[in-house]
Formats: structure tokens, sequence, C-alpha cells
């Protein structure tokens, strides 16, 4: 047995977790009544990864401003710019890819969207956010408010440049005991993982998925262009080399993960973790990790554009070229802000709907229609999202090794 365990340990994480992947589908094909105790380990997984995410970003960030040295560049401008870029292209993709391929969907009760409140515009979405930034610090940890999260670890970190040493070796030193509960806690992805894909598949099935399957393959097909030919191109143009290793790095231990738990705030933990085996700049991805996962929101601009237009396709509204590419920049400024609004990327499908004077009510509609899509929809969503945050991370920290002449 001890030999067993050995040799289970000395696989690569990515390898436990497709074992788990496998395990998962098998329970839940061969065993749906039986095996059912194994959904407890999915819920513990993401529940340690949520609960253990909003103490390890204040700390982490908190104990790399305080002990940022004077002079010390960070890679911060290229990285939020590779962001939004990437967010507005995203959105860009899909527009095009629902002109090229216009799909039509059959508009439910709005299953699911019933007591869902959208918000009412681009400002009320902004007004969120901006809220969030200034919330309670302790309500932020407790409600895993990364943007308050962020704005406090940075407004006391910069106060305790000043103080002593001592005062900023306790801090880094609750970093660094977070950091290995987080090991701990990944560790055990493979039996998350397993809990997670077979509650996934026991629960929801594919049954219900068959009658939106044009839908799917145009969101999820439009998500695979994305990560595997714009993102690509984007890293390149920064790393002048080959981006494909990177980026199937990214998507195979950032992706695999934020796939199954369909959040990126529970993988912000796994993307530090990877920075931290790419060798980057601490100070850098210690803050550019959680601000990503915010704001680096490809995935949601994608699904907002398709949907949008979707219901658009529906109803016989003919879209001119002007106003899908204003689509394309309020998807990419909904998205960036839809962290800041309960619902995540669907409850701002009204908002995009509110562009060619759909009502609400049939809004709400195509929401309960990305309810239903939901279950493959979020995972590729929250995959795409959560890996990219990594990957333009780790594109600007080697832009910048690129021009000092650092091998990487």
């Amino acid at each position: 047995m001890r030999d067993l365990i050995k040799k289970w340990n000395q696989l690569s994480l990515v390898k436990r977790i497709i074992v788990g992947l496998i395990i998962g589908i098998i329970l839940a094909l061969t065993a749906k009544e039986k095996a059912k105790v194994v959904i407890i380990f999915g819920s513990l997984f993401v529940g340690a990864l949520k609960a253990v995410a909003p103490m390890l970003v204040f700390f982490l960030v908190m104990s790399a401003i305080s002990q940022h040295k004077s002079g010390h560049k960070t890679n911060m401008k290229s990285i939020l710019v590779l962001y939004l870029v990437g967010t507005f292209l995203a959105g860009l993709i899909a527009v095009i890819a629902s002109f090229m391929f216009p799909v039509k969907i059959t508009l439910p009760g709005g299953a699911g969207a019933e007591n869902l409140t959208p918000p009412g515009g681009v400002v009320e979405v902004i007004k969120a956010l901006l809220l969030n930034i200034v919330e309670n610090p302790v309500k932020a940890l407790y409600n895993a408010n990364y943007i308050g999260i962020l704005s406090w670890a940075v407004i006391i970190g910069i106060a305790l440049r000043n103080a002593e040493n001592s005062t900023k070796t306790m801090i880094a030193n609750v970093s660094d005991a977070l950091s290995e509960v987080v090991r701990l806690v990944i560790n055990f992805a493979p039996l998350g993982i397993m809990g997670l894909v077979y509650e996934s598949i026991a629960t929801n099935g594919l049954q219900s998925l068959l009658s939106y399957g044009q839908l799917l393959i145009l969101l999820v097909g439009t998500m695979f262009f994305v990560a595997l030919v714009v993102n690509p191109i984007i890293v390149f143009l920064c790393i002048r080399k080959n981006p494909y290793p990177l980026v199937f790095k990214c998507l195979k231990e950032s992706g695999i993960t934020a796939f199954f738990t369909r959040s990126s705030a529970a993988n912000i933990p796994v993307n530090m973790s990877l920075c931290e085996r790419l060798g980057l700049d601490k100070d850098t991805y210690s803050v550019s990790i959680p601000l990503g996962a915010t704001i680096n929101m490809a995935g949601a601009a994608v699904t907002i554009s398709v949907l949008a237009l979707a219901a658009v396709n529906t109803l016989g509204i003919k879209v001119d070229i002007p106003t899908a590419f204003i689509l394309s920049i309020l998807s990419a400024v909904s998205a960036c802000g839809a962290s800041g609004v309960a619902g995540g990327s669907l409850l701002l499908i009204p908002l995009a709907c509110s562009l060619f004077g759909i009502p609400n009510d049939i809004a709400m509609k195509v929401v309960g229609v990305g309810f239903i899509v939901g279950v493959i929809q979020d995972s590729c969503e929250t995959a795409l999202n959560s890996s990219t945050d990594v990957l333009f991370t780790a594109a600007a920290e080697f832009a910048k090794w690129r021009k000092e002449g650092k091998r990487y």
C-alpha cells in the first residue's frame, strides 16, 4: 500500500487529475446511485480552494507591495493591456463567428432566471465594480470580493513600506504558510475533479443539451478559436517565438481544473502555483492573477456576444456592421465588470440585447437558455478566462526577459 501511494505521488498532478476524471466518468455512467458519496469530494475541494483563496491573495499582494524594492519594475501595465486587448478581441471574434454561422434558439420560459435582476446599463455595471473597490475589507474577504481584496491589500501594502522589517517578515511568513496550505489542497485535486465530474454527469446528463447543440458548438468553437488561435498570436507578438508550448501548458495545468471547478476565484491558487513553477516575478503575478480573475474575461465576452446575436437572429432583427462593432466593445466592457454583478456573464446578456431593442422579458428567456447550456458553456468559459490569466502574465514577463537578453 505504501509503495502504491509512493508511485501515485510520483505521477504529475495532471496525470493524477486525468485518472480522477476517468474514474468520475465511469462511476457516473455505471454506478449513478451507489457512488453518490463521491460528490462530497468535489464540494470539499472547491470549498477549500474558495476558502483559502481570499486570504492568500490578500497576504500575497500585501507582502509583495510592502517589500517592493524601489527601482524594481513589474509588468502590470503590459499585462493590463493584454487583458483588455484579449477580452475585446474575444468579443469581436464572437460577433464575426455569429455572422458567419447564425444560430436561432428556442426560447424557454426563462428557466433558472426568474428571480434574477439584470443590471440596467453599463454605468450600473461600472458603478457596482467601483463600489466593490471600497467595500469594507473584512466584508470583502468574507464575500470573496477580489476587487475589494486587491484594493485594500495594495493600500495596506503601500502603508507598510516604512514598517519595521520584523512586521514585513511576519506578513511574508503568513503568505508562505498560506501558499503551503494551497499546495496541500491542490494535491487533492484528483479526488475533487472525480467528485465534480461525477456530479456534473449524474445530475445534469447530456440530454437537455441536445436541443441546443448548434448554439453550444458555436460557443465552444469560438472559445477554442480564441484559446488556440487568437491568444497564441497575441503571445507570439510578445515573445517572438513559438507560443504553443506555453499555451498548452496553461490550458493543461490551469484550464483543466478551472473547467471542473467553474470558478475563476477557486482557480487563483492553482494559477499562483503555476506562475511560481514558470519562474515568474512574484511581485507581478501576486497582483496580476487575482486581477485577471476579475477583469480578464474573454470567455464571458464570447458568451455575451454569441447569446445576444442568437436572440437577434431568432427575432429576425437586422444588424449593421457599426452596431456589431459596438456590441464587441459593449461585451468586452461588460465582461470586465461581470464579477461585480450577481449571476456573472449570463446576467449581462439583457444589457447586450438592449442594444438591439429586445425587451427585457425576452432577454431573460435568453438568460434561461444560458442556464440550460451552462454545464458546458460555463466550464469552457472559466477554463478560457482562468488559463489566459497565467498565459498573459507569462507572456509579459517573457517579453521583458527577451528585451533583457535572458533565456526562458
